[in-house]
């Protein structure tokens, strides 16, 4: 037993009166708050509207809700399905238990049906999403903490996680063991990955799904080594040799280093509307822009500002100089 540790919280639900307040689900609130807040920032800085990062999140936040517990009831389910188990408890989301995967891939699906919805381009929409899910993620993380899972292997180092005794015991290891804190690894990845994809949108102005792929090799590169490291039992976590989460992290790695690379060479730099055609903020109501053309003011996302012809086009807030996260 190592003489330094992070401990781990006695409880991770505490009651107002009747109602129980859980760690998970706080972290899992926090996060996409979060999100959603950098989101809308972002956006509007792109040119869109304030409050259309909301009306996407109401489809994409249910969405991956069912996206993440459905991944990690398919990867674990014996724990609901097995001998012994209740069936029942698959719905119970705030005990933990959301995948990644599932999560952001059913949340994308929720997304592209509120962006259709308000006449948003998809693309420059989930570029400007991007950065905020790796800090819904970060603070998401935390709710493994709270429910002491999903740590990783046995270490003396002095930053190893300390977990109950009947925790360790569940797991096969005698009581005092401390193991490796991959939820804290894996936040400030997110973090850190957080920075470098606010600083290269800003540097090389990303755009058509460029911020996402990086995104995605970004977040996938820590998952594979962090995943290597978690002790977990997992149905499906052995593929010729690897964990299931391995071998996703290293396909998507692939896939998105792919769409980055063909991207940037056939449509360099950003979109230049981030609306459908009679959409954009100053159409009119029928869809047809001022002046009759899509080359008029009011078609430019960025146009705040005129509804006459001879007021001068603003290009997307990228090329303003205006800071965002």
């Amino acid at each position: 037993m190592t003489l330094l540790s992070i401990p781990s919280p006695s409880s991770g639900v505490w009651y107002l009166g009747p109602l129980p307040i859980r760690g998970y689900a706080l972290a899992i609130i926090l996060g996409i708050v979060a999100a959603i807040w950098i989101g809308e920032r972002r956006w509007m800085a792109r040119g869109g509207r304030a409050g259309e990062i909301q009306d996407i999140a109401l489809w994409a936040v249910p969405f991956g809700l069912v996206g993440g517990r459905l991944y990690h009831v398919i990867t674990d389910h014996d724990l609901y399905f097995g001998s012994g188990q209740h069936p029942i408890d698959a719905l119970y989301v705030w005990r933990g238990g959301l995948g990644v995967w599932g999560a952001v891939g059913l949340g994308a699906v929720g997304a592209i049906i509120g962006a259709r919805r308000r006449g948003i381009k998809l693309l420059p929409v989930l570029d400007a999403m991007a950065p905020g899910v790796l800090i819904a993620q970060a603070i998401g993380r935390w709710g493994n903490w709270f429910n002491q899972e999903l740590f990783g292997k046995p270490t003396d180092l002095p930053w190893a996680l300390s977990v109950s005794d009947d925790t360790a015991l569940d797991l096969g290891y005698p009581p005092g063991t401390t193991f490796h804190p991959t939820f804290l690894y894996e936040c400030l990845w997110c973090l850190a990955g957080f920075a470098v994809l606010v600083w290269a949108d800003r540097r090389f102005k990303l755009g058509h799904g460029r911020v996402v792929a990086l995104y995605i090799m970004i977040y996938t590169a820590g998952r594979g080594w962090i995943e290597m490291l978690r002790i977990d039992n997992v149905e499906l976590k052995d593929v010729f040799g690897l964990r299931l989460n391995v071998w996703t992290s290293i396909v998507l790695f692939v896939a998105a280093l792919v769409w980055f690379v063909v991207s940037a060479r056939r449509q360099p730099g950003r979109e230049a509307r981030v609306y459908d055609e009679g959409r954009a903020p100053g159409d009119e109501p029928d869809g047809e822009t001022p002046g009759g053309t899509d080359d008029t003011p009011g078609d430019t996302p960025g146009d705040k500002r005129g509804d006459t012809p001879d007021d001068p086009v603003v290009e997307p807030a990228t090329d303003t100089g205006q800071e965002h996260p």
